[in-house]
């Protein structure tokens, strides 16, 4: 028994390692695909930033190397987002196995639907968040401040708010996966709004930008995203009860007839010690 869990143990560390060097091919593929277009992709990037600058004003770089590293980092994170299907494929098929035909039906289009709410996250905040945002940073400047950002500063904080407000867009998701799988239920989520609008407000507090406008920004839609997710999750089937194995069952019948032939035993022997003559 030790043998064969441990074999299956390593056959499943081998899996992984297979799944995983499949998604790091697809990103590297990604990433061979983006990087000679990592410069238009900069500029589009750029453009929220630039379209607000004053007059005189533009991004600079003081490294020589920064410029370099900065399309690097573009083109995997471009890389990604193209491998995006890939990777989330490669995570269904390793767990797929393990789920029962009612669960792969449940959990199998919410791996795509992650997809288009990630996408979509990130292109809320470059067309809605980042303009209003950056606006409000750049009204700062006047008189002897003269608005310079640098090239990877602002390359940082853009993909750090980006892939926040990605993840922050994955709250049905999970809302879904949570209450599908039994550990959470639909009624102590309605009950808990006034918790889940506190949650919102505070990670909208720490993935956004530091001012309010931007968090106010990603609280109303986060907080929305919380009810759509309660919506869908209501709709849903629970989680079924685990069903009983055959072989259990197979088990235990024996047990109720030996029993019953220890019962009809001791009604013998009782006859015969009752019968004259014995």
């Amino acid at each position: 028994m030790d043998k064969l869990a441990e074999n299956t143990f390593i056959g499943h560390l081998l899996e992984l390692r297979r799944r995983v060097l499949f998604a790091v091919i697809a990103i590297f593929v990604g990433f061979l695909i983006s990087y000679p277009f990592s410069k238009t992709i900069y500029n589009i990037l750029a453009a929220p930033l630039i379209d607000i600058l004053p007059k005189g004003s533009h991004l600079i770089y003081t490294s020589l190397p920064e410029v370099f590293l900065t399309y690097v980092q573009l083109s995997l994170l471009s890389g990604f987002i193209l491998a995006l299907p890939v990777v989330l494929y490669q995570f269904w098929a390793f767990i797929a196995p393990g789920l029962y035909e009612h669960e792969r039906k449940a959990f199998f289009p919410l791996i795509f639907a992650s997809i288009f709410l990630f996408v979509g996250g990130m292109l809320f905040a470059y067309f809605i968040v980042f303009p209003n945002a950056f606006r409000f940073f750049v009204s700062f400047s006047g008189g002897d401040i003269t608005a310079m950002p640098k090239v990877d500063s602002y390359l940082s904080l853009i993909i750090k708010f980006s892939l926040a407000f990605g993840l922050a867009f994955q709250i049905p998701i999970l809302i879904i996966v949570l209450v599908r799988v039994g550990v959470l239920q639909v009624a102590t989520l309605q009950h808990g709004r006034r918790y889940a609008f506190l949650i919102c407000a505070i990670a909208s507090a720490l993935l956004s930008p530091p001012d309010v406008l931007s968090m106010v920004m990603l609280l109303i839609p986060m907080y929305m995203l919380f009810e759509l997710g309660l919506f869908f999750a209501a709709r849903l089937p629970g989680p079924r009860p685990a069903e009983e194995d055959p072989a259990d069952s197979d088990i235990a019948q024996p047990s109720h007839s030996m029993d019953e032939m220890d019962v009809a035993g001791e009604r013998s022997e009782n006859k015969d010690s009752d019968t004259p003559g014995s």
